[in-house]
């Protein structure tokens, strides 16, 4: 028999019975540890938790498929995942021979049983299972029972095939009562095909982020690095090509030695006259605006030798922040295909002031993030006082100047793609930091 035909054909068949994608989640980097995980489905609006272990299955909501009259997904697996061993029982609809199989997602054969069953229910137990996708497989002369199987585990081991059970009475059950609630649980998730993810990998002070569209079952892995400023803010993080860049606004008051940064009597204090003004405000002097939107910080603040930057982290140059765009146009980041319409790729999904202009941020918000750069419109301060463009606009600084003026990069709610600026170096400007290669 060829396996590896019988092992697509049961991915055929289990997709379109279960139709739903396993995904799973490690940790590397600082941490192999995933605390916890949140899913975002930026097109419908809708969020779940997992925790530890926990394993996210996506269900499509609609389906056209009819199951054939000698198929049947009535094959029950659990624990699913698994970490040493998963039990798994089914009743068939006719007595007789029937072939026992496990498949590993490459097609190669683990283990086989031949049986001769009644028409009762019927349990085995599955073990020595290292991590990875497998599909079970019960073959009658008339019915085919498939299943699939997620295993946490690393056992060293070789695949064990036992039977444990030839009753009426359900082995599924009495297992599911033994089994501690809380470890290795399945979290549902509303899905349809196409659409995008942003998964947020948590664990301690560390915090990734990864965008996806799934369409099958997966592994994600976080990479976990430390982004901490001298304020003890956590910052979450995202890998958009080769670069590592915080995915949101920084907002310390303290230098990274945690000298305090210095800021004025009044919010709407003019500085127009000062000359090296190294200064931090919170948008309109609201403190509730930081947790959404960070600080706006004077260039001489943003290059200040202390560094407002966590350890290990840069304010970008105009170049890092050309090349962050340049790789967005070139890999299918822009808007409709066009290179330099990427300014709804580094979007957030929310907060900004609405557009009439397909492809711009204000436009259809549910498409934006594709990169996971979560860019919001956290507006500016001008060095005479008074603050602007909250909703609309954000401008990021970059380490260099032109001309006098310190170099900015600029976001508009209905303009399809990013610019370049030079603003007087007493603006208040957001500022994203950049980890160092």
């Amino acid at each position: 028999m060829n396996y590896t035909f019988t092992f697509l054909a049961c991915i055929i068949a289990i997709s379109a019975n279960a139709q739903n994608y396993l995904v799973s989640f490690t940790g590397s980097g600082a941490s192999s540890t995933v605390s916890n995980v949140k899913v975002e489905n930026l097109t419908q609006g809708t969020s779940v938790i997992l925790n530890e272990n926990d394993v996210l299955r996506l269900t499509f909501a609609t389906s056209d498929y009819k199951t054939p009259d000698n198929q049947s997904n009535g094959l029950k697996i659990y624990p699913n995942p698994m970490i040493e061993n998963s039990t798994f029982e089914f009743s068939p609809p006719v007595p007789g021979a029937a072939t026992i199989s496990v498949i590993d997602m490459t097609g190669k054969l683990l283990v086989k049983m031949e049986e001769n069953l009644e028409s009762s229910t019927h349990s085995y137990r599955l073990s020595g299972l290292k991590s990875g996708f497998y599909v079970i497989n019960v073959r009658g002369n008339t019915y085919h029972l498939s299943g699939k199987l997620l295993s946490k585990g690393d056992s060293r081991s070789s695949v064990s095939l036992e039977k444990v059970r030839h009753s009426s009475r359900s082995a599924f059950e009495e297992t599911k009562k033994i089994t501690p609630k809380g470890i290795l649980a399945t979290v549902d998730m509303a899905y349809t095909q196409g659409e995008r993810l942003k998964f947020t990998g948590m664990t301690g002070i560390y915090s990734t982020i990864k965008m996806d569209i799934p369409s099958s079952d997966k592994t994600i892995d976080f990479e976990f690095s430390a982004c901490t400023d001298g304020d003890n803010n956590n910052y979450p993080i995202v890998k958009i090509g080769t670069q590592i860049w915080m995915a949101e606004n920084l907002k310390t008051t303290k230098y990274l030695n945690t000298d305090l940064i210095g800021t004025t009597s009044s919010p709407n204090l003019n500085i127009s006259n000062e000359t090296t003004s190294k200064y931090e405000w919170a948008y309109s002097g609201i403190e509730t605006n930081v947790a959404t939107y960070g600080r706006l910080y004077t260039w001489f603040t943003a290059t200040d030798s202390r560094s407002v930057c966590p350890s290990g982290w840069h304010l970008p140059t105009l170049a890092e922040y050309l090349s962050l765009f340049d790789y967005l146009g070139k890999n299918g980041y822009g808007y409709e295909g066009v290179s330099w319409k990427t300014a709804k790729s580094i979007s957030s999904s929310s907060v900004w002031t609405t557009s009439l202009l397909a492809g711009s941020p204000g436009n259809d918000m549910a498409s934006n993030n594709a990169s996971g750069f979560t860019a919001l419109p956290a507006g500016y301060r001008s060095d005479y006082g008074w603050y602007a463009g909250i909703g609309t606009k954000s401008y990021w600084w970059c380490s260099s100047e032109s001309g006098g003026f310190g170099d900015v990069t600029a976001l508009n709610y209905d303009q399809q793609g990013l610019g370049i600026s030079g603003v007087s170096k007493k603006y208040g400007c957001p500022i994203r930091c950049l980890k160092n290669l």
